[in-house]
This record gives structure tokens, sequence and C-alpha cells, in this order.
């Protein structure tokens, strides 16, 4: 039978029971983390069979649940997003790109243009998850010298810092996408251009994220102490901002990779706070913004470090249904990859050697890759394997496309 429910009623049943929770249990846990005192608890079990059955909880039992579960309310009941794209400068702005390009070779810049620019920066911000990468860097690029070139203009103080942010947010995409593909160099070069960018636009989000580049190109090269000092860098920078909640998450997987599980749940438990006192963001496509979905994934990346299969596994599924539409054309296709190195991971603890076969090779085949993050997680796996399967012909042969891998991408071959 299909099971028709809600994706979040199946969620909160499959977290319970990766928990090992009966609904009791599941009950006492909420009362623990409600804010007020709760009806009876043989009330609320009828009230949480309900929830599971598929009735929605109400505004004030959302959140409760959400904490319950070590996440955030609209990663368990989401809102609507959109995607726009050419459409959204055309209705903003009323220009394409040619007319905004004519625009800039003007001696004076008017509001129009700039925002015109602001919607074109937000729109290659939110191509990120799917655009192929030689392409986006391609057009990242050439947008940068554009909105470069306009400081040599006569710009108003205010036009001029507003320019500068622009150029800060175009060379933070530029270097993601300069380290996605394996040029490291390049991408530090950058990441540094747009930390002084923020510094001269006084532009504290752009300096967070340039912080959270550093911890990100930290946690892939192994330097976990590197990215806890690069989130507590960046989390003093933009302690306001969503990027703040990012920083945790990164912290979080440095420390689930040095050990500590404690200070993981610690990490978690400040990301998930500020998260959840944010208000929801307009754009969820925007990869500088921390949708509530990507909170599973920095959650789901570190239950598997330290063991917690079964979370894992759980958060893997649910990163994969949000992260895929119903067409099966997949608006997260980075994140996709970890999440079935993920269940990989947990298939080969379990002796599955078959399936983690599949959700490895599958990890691999995508078209737009992260290749530093997917190799890093990778890794994981390929000791699994080596530990586990050293003799068998398929594990062999996947070890050897990670080492390919690897290859194609020198800096990042796995051990």
């Amino acid at each position: 039978m299909t099971d028709d429910r809600p994706a979040w009623a199946r969620r909160i049943a499959a977290e319970r029971q990766a928990r090992d929770w009966s609904q009791r249990d599941a009950v006492r846990a909420l009362r623990a983390h409600a804010p007020t005192e709760l009806p009876a608890e043989d009330s609320m079990i009828r009230q949480w069979k309900r929830w599971e059955s598929g009735q929605a909880p109400n505004d004030f039992y959302q959140p409760i649940i959400a904490a319950v579960f070590g996440t955030v309310t609209h990663a368990l009941f989401p809102a609507p997003s959109r995607r726009d794209g050419d459409k959204e400068i055309l209705t903003a702005s009323g220009m394409e790109t040619l007319e905004i390009v004519s625009r800039l070779n003007r001696s004076d810049v008017d509001g129009a243009t700039l925002d015109a620019l602001r919607i074109t920066t937000d729109r290659l911000c939110s191509e990120y998850p799917y655009m192929p990468s030689d392409q986006l860097l391609i057009e990242g690029r050439q947008w940068l010298r554009r909105v470069v070139d306009l400081t040599t203009k006569n710009l108003t103080l205010a036009q001029h810092r507003e320019v500068l942010a622009l150029s800060g947010w175009l060379a933070l995409l530029v270097g993601c996408v300069e380290y996605d593909t394996g040029d490291r160099h390049a991408a530090e070069s950058t990441r540094r251009a747009a930390l002084s960018l923020a510094a001269e636009a006084d532009h504290p989000e752009v300096a967070g994220w340039a912080h959270e580049m550093r911890a990100w190109f930290a946690l892939t090269t192994g330097d976990y102490r590197g990215v806890i000092a690069a989130a507590q860098a960046g989390s003093q920078a933009a302690p306001n901002h969503g990027v703040a909640v990012q920083l945790a998450g990164q912290e979080a997987k440095a420390w689930a990779r040095l050990g500590d599980r404690r200070q993981v749940e610690v990490a978690l438990d400040k990301g998930r706070r500020l998260l959840e006192g944010m208000p929801h963001p307009e754009n969820l496509d925007n990869h500088f913004v921390v949708d509530p979905a990507k909170f599973d994934f920095y959650s789901m990346d570190c239950y598997r470090l330290v063991g917690e299969d079964r979370l894992a596994r759980t958060l893997a599924n649910e990163v994969l249904r949000a992260g895929t539409d119903f067409d099966g054309t997949e608006r997260s296709p980075m994140r996709n990859a970890e999440a079935r190195v993920t269940l990989g991971v947990t298939a080969a603890r379990d002796g599955d050697l078959e399936q983690a076969l599949i959700y490895g090779e599958r990890a691999l085949q995508g078209d737009r890759q992260s290749v530093p993050s997917l190799i890093m997680t990778s890794r994981e796996l390929a000791a699994v394997m080596r530990q586990r399967y050293s003799k068998e012909p398929a594990a062999q042969d996947y070890l050897n496309s990670l080492q390919e891998l690897g290859r194609e991408k020198p800096g990042f071959l796995p051990s």
C-alpha cells in the first residue's frame, strides 16, 4: 500500500522510531521541550497519534516537535519556495541582460540599474546548486568584472557601498565554484578578495560568508581546528545573520571528525536555536541563504560520523526527499550526493555491500558536484569498504572509481 500521509507525518514517525521511542516516549520528550504545561499524557498520546496519521499540528506545537527531533520548524513543516530565474529579472526590473550591460557603460548609474544588478546577483547565486560548474564560473566572472568596473563610475557614497557589496557576493559565488572544481588556489584568492570587499563596504554578512568558505576549505582538507577557528571568526563578524547557522554546522562537522560528541551537540543546538529565531527566507534557492532543510543536512553528516546510523539514515532519506522534485528532478544534487554516501556508509556497516555500492556509485555520477566535499565524505565509505570488503571485486571497483575522481582534481586525492 502507498503511504499518502504528508511528508512531515512520515518523518516524525521515522524520527521517533530511529530513536527507539514509543509514542509515550515522544510525548514525554515533547513535554520536556514545551515552554508551558501540556495536557494530560493520555490526551497528548492521542494527539501524537493524530499527528503521525497526518493531522497537522498547530503553530504552537510545530516548533516544539521540531525541537524534540533536533531540527527547526520549517525543515519539518516547509513553506513553499520560489524559482523564477530570468523571468524574475524582467518582472522586477523590466531589463534584459543586454540592456543592463548597456546601462553599466554609462558614466553614471541609476537606481533601476542597481536593482537589476541585485536581482541578477540573486539569480546567479540561486543557480549554484544545479547549473554546470563551467557555465556558472564563466557567467559569474563576467558579472563580477562588470560590477567591479562600476567603482570607476560617478556613484554616490550609498551606491559605492552597494556596488562593493554586490561585488563581494559575486566573488563569494565565484570562489565557491572554483573550489568545487578543484582550483583551490584561485578559490582562496577570490575568498580573500570577497573578505576585503566586505571590509570596504562594511558588510558583515559578506564577511561572515568569507569566513564560512575558509571553514569549508579547512574541513575538506582535514584542518579541523582551522574549521573551528574560522567558524568562530565568522560568528563574531556576522552573529545575527543566517551565515552564523551555517558556521555552527561547519563547527559541528569538525567536532564530529575530532570525535567530541558533546561539542557536536552543543554546536548543532546553537545553530538550531539561531535558525529557529530567524524569519523564513524569501528565496530558498540562493546558495547564501540557510534554508531550514540545510540544517538536516548538517545533522546527517554529524550523526553518520559519530555512528548514529539510524538517525543518519533517517536524515539522509529526508535530504533526498527535500532535494528532489515530484518528477525526479534534483533540486540539490550536491546535497543528494552526500546523502547517498551516508546511505552507503550505513548500509556497509550493516553488512549490505550491494546497497552500499549502489548508493556510493550513484553519488559519483552527478553532473553537478562539489568534488572536495564529495571526496571527503566518500573517504568514510572507502574506509568501511577496505575494512570489511577488501577482497570483494565490486568493492575494489568502487575504490578505483574514487581514486580516479581524486586524480582528476589534484590536491583532493583520498588517502
